[in-house]
């Protein structure tokens, strides 16, 4: 949970400034692209309104190389221009008049000549000024932009993961000593309910005692909500070792104790289990995962239902797990909440003492061992799935199935 708070926290930092970034060096390059134009352009209508003569001149007068083509009323032109500028010779230059008639406007760009030119008054004619050093300024301009841009970005981003630590250090602490108040709390009221328990039975068996009944109900019902405890505690402190775990048998085994169970509550389980799945992980908590999602099953599918667990390969690098009842549908808001420590779908779902911890341990182990949990309810079956990583040295084998 730390690790995703923090992760979180560096994304939304991340975003903000690039954002920022984008509108900052984006506004810069406008603005320098508009004043560069205006500059341009201003020097072309000055020039446009007095053809022939030489451009403006003062210390805050922009000056570019530029040349006007005066036509003359027999069909003649005259070309008068800055020093500054090569001039075209007769090819070129006529093929730049035509490309400004064909363009139609007064004022345009001819990026193909690095040009910008305006129409004059009578008796007519063109004046160009040249571009290349703006187009120069602004390549200029965009390439530090994105050199500052990256720089900035990974300076950010280090700032960033530095200060995810120091602000997450609170919640982290926090986070911490509420998980170990729940392990000292629950190994604390073990001992008194133990001792409750054997003070109840021991009642009980003195002679029948409704009071006596009901003390084991309610002390059975609080064992299990510490033992809950004490197991989400273990996942979040990750008491666990990983090893190689053939995943195939340790299914197959859990399945043996459940067969008198769901006998019992007059329910069928089938199974399909692929043979030679390995994972790495933690044998003990791999098994509560099954042992849970088969209570979970048991508990909640309809009378003389059936219930499937079925174990196979999701592509080549994973191994999925599912367990299917028919029984009530569970609705979309439910499905994202049932993984939630302490949530009860509704009262009618509330027996057999279940105190809501089961599932949230399942994702626990699940989530430890990188693997992935969820939920599926559709035509009347609800379905839990488990995803985990196969182990790399894994072989192939055949899937074998029946009723355990």
């Amino acid at each position: 949970m730390i690790r995703r708070l923090r992760l979180t926290f560096v994304c939304i930092n991340m975003v903000t400034v690039t954002a920022m970034l984008c509108v900052i060096f984006g506004m810069v390059l406008h603005f320098t692209r508009e004043n560069l134009e205006a500059k341009s352009i201003h020097l072309l209508q000055t020039l446009a309104a007095e053809p022939g003569q030489p451009g403006p001149r003062g210390p805050h007068e922009v000056q570019l190389p530029y040349f006007t083509v005066e036509f003359g009323q027999w069909g003649g032109m005259r070309v008068v221009g800055s020093g500054t500028y090569a001039f075209l010779d007769e090819a070129e230059l006529s093929e730049l008049l035509r490309a400004a008639l064909d363009a139609g406007e007064p004022v345009g760009v001819l990026p193909e000549y690095g040009l910008r030119y305006c129409r004059t008054g009578p008796p007519g004619g063109f004046v160009f000024v040249d571009i290349s050093s703006e187009i120069s300024t602004m390549e200029n301009l965009l390439r530090n932009c994105l050199l500052i841009g990256c720089a900035s970005f990974l300076a950010f981003l280090l700032i960033s993961l530095l200060l995810a630590r120091w602000a997450v250090k609170p919640v982290d602490t926090a986070w911490r000593q509420q998980r170990q108040f729940v392990a000292d709390a629950s190994h604390e009221l073990k001992t008194p309910l133990t001792v409750i328990l054997t003070n109840a039975e021991l009642l009980q068996d003195a002679g029948p005692s409704r009071f006596a009944d009901n003390i084991l109900v309610m002390a059975r019902q609080m064992r299990g909500l510490v033992e809950g405890l004490l197991d989400l505690a273990r996942v979040d402190n990750g008491e666990k070792a990983f090893q190689p775990v053939d995943l195939s048998r340790l299914v197959a085994d859990a399945l043996l104790p459940f067969e008198p169970v769901f006998f019992e509550r007059r329910l069928e389980l089938s199974s399909s289990v692929a043979e030679d799945i390995t994972v790495q992980g933690s044998p003990g908590h791999l098994r509560q995962v099954v042992e849970i999602l088969l209570d979970n099953a048991q508990k909640y599918a309809d009378a003389q239902g059936t219930v499937a667990v079925r174990l196979e390969r999701s592509g080549g690098k994973a191994c999925l797990l599912s367990v299917a009842n028919p029984g009530p549908a569970i609705s979309r808001e439910d499905l994202a909440n049932i993984f939630k420590r302490f949530y009860r779908v509704d009262e009618a779902r509330r027996r057999d003492g279940s105190c809501g911890l089961g599932l949230a341990i399942a994702e626990g182990i699940v989530a430890s061992h990188r693997g992935k949990i969820w939920a599926e309810s559709g035509n009347g079956v609800n379905t839990f799935f488990v995803r985990l990583p196969v182990d790399r040295d894994n072989k192939s084998g055949a899937p074998h199935g029946g009723k355990p």
